[in-house]
């Protein structure tokens, strides 16, 4: 019982705190404001993979000979799409566990399994697409108006094909940028901090990478027909953004680096629509109010004559 009591009544060294005193918040603010910093090496490997792998597939195609990658073997795009299948959801959850605050994992994980199942199935279906275009098929018309596909014989093999056309450009695509679009904006979600001076500014090497990564976000939504996805996503950020900044919070370096660069993406996406907004062809094959061509229609449409090789469709 005396050592009991002498333990309890040990003195606390001048200038710390016991175990049960320390502030609970001091420790939080500061792992938040640790966390906060901009994750520049992951925000560049995700930009560099995102241009590598997804905007490189086509330009290796055209420029890698026919000769190494046979029609009936994968072809090197086939193996960037691998790749990116692989290393985009694991930098999205390694850009989940840096967020200062607790994000609902569960749905994380529910987003990466669909992103990764939708991702797979545009890459069967872009593979496939790749090889018709060598036959001829022209990506600025419909599967039904494509001269080697509207004689086919019987002509239930053209419901095949506008069924593969159906999983690459819309079941493939939804089921890949839909997730895709959510973990970004669950992950927004934890990147607003208290007001502080050195908080205002946009990191130097964030303003290396936003031009870059503004850039790809134009070629995934005008590519990948998601504009309507894509304005959503922009609208509900803001909502994020003006919901926080009545509780007194605003964005981080990451934050304002994911803003910031879905605004410039919108201003590209407004001067590319706006550049092709006379043109016919493209208007007939994109009908409706919405009209956002996509840059690889555009190229066979305009710019294949200039080049031997063919572009193929992401």
């Amino acid at each position: 019982m005396q050592g009991i009591s002498s333990v309890r009544r040990r003195p606390v060294a001048a200038g710390s705190f016991p175990p049960s005193s320390r502030r609970p918040g001091a420790t939080h603010e500061h792992d938040a404001c640790r966390n906060s910093q901009f994750h520049f090496d992951l925000w560049f490997y995700f930009t560099l993979q995102n241009w590598v792998l997804d905007f490189g597939r086509p330009i290796a195609m055209m420029v890698l000979p026919l000769e190494w990658f046979p029609l009936n073997k994968p072809s090197a795009g086939d193996y960037f799409h691998m790749a990116y299948n692989v290393i985009t959801p694991f930098i999205l959850l390694k850009l989940i566990e840096r967020s200062p605050k607790t994000l609902p994992r569960s749905m994380v994980y529910i987003c990466i399994i669909f992103f990764v199942m939708g991702a797979s199935i545009h890459l069967v279906g872009d593979s496939v697409n790749h090889r018709l275009i060598f036959s001829g098929y022209q990506l600025h018309l419909s599967v039904r108006e494509n001269p080697i596909i509207k004689n086919l014989k019987p002509e239930t093999l053209i419901d095949s094909f506008e069924l593969l056309y159906y999983y690459d450009e819309y079941l493939g695509h939804s089921m890949w940028y839909i997730p895709f679009f959510l973990i970004l904006c669950i992950y927004f979600s934890g990147c607003f901090i208290p007001c502080k001076e050195e908080q205002q500014r946009i990191p130097m090497a964030a303003l290396l990478l936003i031009g870059p990564s503004s850039l790809y976000y134009w070629y995934l939504v005008t590519e990948g027909q998601i504009f309507i996805l894509f304005i959503f996503t922009f609208f509900a950020l803001m909502a994020l953004v003006m919901h926080q900044k009545r509780k007194g919070l605003l964005m981080d370096s990451n934050g304002r680096f994911l803003f910031y660069s879905f605004v410039i993406t919108l201003v590209l996406i407004a001067l590319w629509v706006g550049w092709l907004w006379n043109d016919k062809i493209l208007r007939k094959k994109y009908p409706g109010v919405i009209y956002v061509p996509e840059p690889w229609a555009f190229y066979t449409l305009h710019m294949s004559n200039l080049h031997s090789p063919k572009g193929e469709s992401i």
